[in-house]
């Protein structure tokens, strides 16, 4: 993923709410600048999906990454992965997810789903992954996640 490619990734990032965390175009971008891998996949000429991944210790906030960062020491946090509609379905998560583990040099791939609101589907999709929960945490009232890890090395 480029500069060029943030407002079309945050379009998509909007339209997967509340899948995904809603964020506003300065802090979607903020978290482009932390990441170590900003990935897209491009499908007949447009951006279909794409997946911002942060390394430890970086400037955020977000209570699921910190989990990790007091817990791990050599992880990959996948912070946020969408797909445009029409688009789910044929395989671009699990591309996305296959170059995440390709190029990180850490001994985790770590991210969060949904358990309050019940997320099953990406709970499923994650367990096939060989994604399994370390934790849960509330994040907010009415909202749960389970904190899920893949050994990677």
């Amino acid at each position: 993923m480029t500069t060029a490619d943030l407002a079309i990734a945050h379009a998509i990032n909007q339209e997967n709410v509340p899948a995904v965390g809603e964020e506003t175009f300065v802090d979607f971008e903020h978290i482009f600048g932390v990441s170590s891998m900003n990935l897209v996949v491009e499908a007949e000429g447009a951006v279909r999906g794409f997946c911002m991944v942060l390394p430890p210790g970086v400037d955020y906030d977000s209570p699921n990454y910190l989990y990790f960062c007091d817990n791990y020491t050599s992880f990959v946090y996948l912070d946020r992965v969408a797909v445009t509609d029409g688009w789910r379905g044929r395989g671009i998560g699990p591309l996305l997810y296959r170059e995440v583990e390709q190029r990180a040099q850490a001994d985790w791939f770590t991210l969060e789903v949904n358990v309050k609101p019940l997320n099953e589907g990406s709970l499923r999709f994650h367990a096939r992954e060989g994604f399994v929960e370390v934790s849960q945490q509330e994040t907010r009232p009415g909202k749960t996640v389970s904190l899920m890890a893949k050994r990677l090395r």
